[in-house]
């Protein structure tokens, strides 16, 4: 298909990056011209994000992660998601006098797992030592990098709420310049001295570079890491969203006993014209499968004869989604706690009469499944039913925490790299934002909050347990065709990573559009589901579309009775994909809030 994109799809030979920020781009194709392979320009884009999109990530969030190997098939996912602490338990916050885990603040803090996962990924198939890829971010951080729009922007709303309660963040973030604008330097020595300081503290081993990643590994799960982490948890209470002042329940010995792993993916074959696409997910700690269980609906009816704007194509993705994030939030929970029934989730015989649910108008009511000694449905809070943001003063102490969350929420980062020798690898770091979070100040970086996905409820598979991960929405996506590696592709999002990156592979297999035409296209997505962060609301036919779908089509799909949010033009999805095809390789990135880049030669 022939059609005006924003930019082109890269296209090369050599290697092929893209993702959320042109800085951490940069920083893969710099690894990649330096004879890296594609797991240590990972690394290195990885770390190159915690400094360059601090609302986004930090370097005590969390990343899931997808690759393959040159010369083989095998999918394997990397869990980088660290675990509830060991006194976060249901009574603990019960005791507190609360009902759901705070979204903010200190008592959501759960063990910080990127490092580690970025850690193991490069010891065990990347070539290089841990200065090679962490280089590039201790120099954004220590010479500085122009803040993004949308950076400035989630600062600048944040400033009366740091300046009121998390002095820590206003030192960081606003210094004694006031508020940085959108483009200006912004530098940050204290995180540029913590990775020199564990660079220092690797290299002191000796050793090769295996014996360097053992001992940074160390350095930061059982030493100085670990040690001011738990004295921060245990020595400040900050405000968080129960509108109180708490502590954290985060110590030093959860994150020694943490380590990242390996596992195998949740996977799905669905076919698309004359091929076959073996779908690949992280497992059902991540809401990953929900996109398997979109595609098992979705092979059931003719999607390549929709018109891919079109207010058919849209009902029908919708009220798919609808159905299987209903099962997300029923079923999904940490397999190594609770027993999730993907096999009967994703078999033909469940997802035809699932399928039988979808009709022509959109459903307005929170329908799982029924599988037999399995889930448990969570709480149905309505949207506007917790807080009214619109009607509170920013400046009155009292509702400062719901104006922060509202107004500068964090969200996510995603990667993808393909190299000359055919290594692929998809991954979606997250965490630690710093609107959710104090900021350390020996470290220059906030703590991941992930620990707000849990419920209290402890009949749910999702309720919090020491030592369980999150049900998480970070999702990376990997896709086989016909058995061969084909696409690494995902996007930030919360709740939308399965859905924009959905609408991207659909229409690229089924309408022909090339990657970056796909990326472009207008977005959409569901809002029917309770969110999976705090406050938790849910939004019954709740549907966004950026207003480039245009009337026509937005008004058969409010006749069908999908509840319309119309968004700005370019505001929706944060997509970036590489793709294989035989020798050729392809890239592509989101246009929207002017940050994304691809890259390639």
């Amino acid at each position: 298909m022939n059609t005006f994109t924003t930019r082109p799809e890269i296209r090369g030979t050599f290697g092929v990056c893209a993702s959320t920020h042109y800085l951490a781009t940069a920083a893969g194709m710099a690894v990649l011209e330096n004879g890296g392979n594609a797991f240590d320009a990972a690394c290195a884009m990885g770390f190159a994000l915690q400094v360059v999109e601090p609302h986004m990530n930090s370097p005590a969030g969390e990343v899931p992660a997808l690759f393959c190997k040159a010369d083989s098939n095998e999918v394997v996912s990397l869990s980088g998601q660290g675990t509830a602490p060991a006194k976060a338990t249901p009574e603990a916050y019960r005791d507190l006098g609360l009902d759901r885990i705070p979204g903010t603040g200190l008592l959501p803090l759960v063990v910080p797992g990127a490092f580690d996962g970025w850690m193991i990924l490069l010891r065990d198939h990347g070539t290089m030592a841990p200065r090679d890829v962490l280089k590039y971010a201790i120099g954004y951080a220590r010479d500085g990098f122009a803040l993004a729009p949308s950076c400035a922007d989630a600062i600048a709303k944040c400033r009366p709420f740091f300046e009121t309660a998390w002095p820590t963040s206003a030192a960081l973030y606003l210094g004694a310049g006031g508020t940085p604008g959108s483009g200006s330097l912004f530098r940050n020595p204290a995180l540029a001295d913590t990775y020199t300081r564990v660079l220092k503290e690797a290299e002191s081993a000796g050793g090769g570079r295996e014996a360097q990643i053992e001992r940074a590994r160390d350095c930061w799960y059982r030493g100085f890491v670990a040690e001011t982490i738990e004295a921060f948890c245990t020595e400040n209470e900050f405000i968080d969203t129960s509108g109180e002042r708490h502590a954290g329940l985060l110590r030093a010995d959860d994150l020694a006993g943490f380590e990242a792993h390996y596992e195998e993916p949740a996977t799905y074959d669905y076919p698309a014209g004359d091929h076959v696409y073996t779908m690949c997910k992280t497992g059902p700690w991540t809401q990953g499968p929900v996109m398997l269980q979109q595609l098992a609906l979705l092979k059931g009816f003719a999607l390549a004869e929709m018109d891919p704007t079109g207010a058919d194509f849209v009902h029908t993705v919708i009220e798919c989604a609808k159905l299987a994030f209903a099962d997300r939030d029923t079923y999904y929970g940490d397999p190594d706690f609770t027993d999730v029934p993907l096999d009967a989730l994703l078999g033909d015989a469940y997802s035809d009469a699932r399928r039988a649910l979808v009709g022509n108008t959109a459903d307005r009511e929170f329908r799982a499944g029924a599988i037999d000694g399995h889930g448990h449905p969570p709480a149905l809070i309505p949207k506007g039913s917790t807080f009214d943001p619109d009607a509170l003063r920013p400046h009155e102490h009292d509702t400062m925490f719901t104006y922060q969350l509202d107004r500068a929420r964090g969200d996510t980062c995603h990667l993808d790299v393909i190299d000359r020798w055919g290594n692929m690898v998809a991954a979606t770091p997250s965490g630690g934002w710093l609107s959710s979070g104090p900021a350390v100040p020996e470290f220059g970086f906030c703590l991941s909050t992930r620990g707000q996905m849990f419920w209290l409820d402890e009949d749910h598979p999702g309720c919090i347990q020491p030592g369980k991960r999150p049900r998480i929405t970070l999702s990376p996506s990997l896709a086989l065709r016909d058995g061969e590696p084909y696409m690494a592709f995902g996007t930030p999002g919360g709740d939308q990573q399965d859905q924009w990156p959905l609408h991207t592979f659909l229409r690229h297999v089924h309408h022909g559009m090339n990657l970056q035409a796909a990326i472009d296209a207008p977005n959409f997505h569901s809002t029917h589901f309770p969110g999976s962060f705090y406050p938790r609301e849910w939004d019954p036919a709740g549907l966004r579309v950026e207003a480039r779908f245009g009337a026509e089509v937005m008004d058969e799909l409010e006749r069908r009775g999908h509840r319309l949010y119309v968004e700005d033009d370019w505001s929706l999805g944060r997509v970036s994909a590489c793709a294989r095809d035989g020798a050729l390789l392809k890239a592509a990135a989101n246009p929207r809030f002017m940050q994304g880049y691809a890259a390639g030669r």
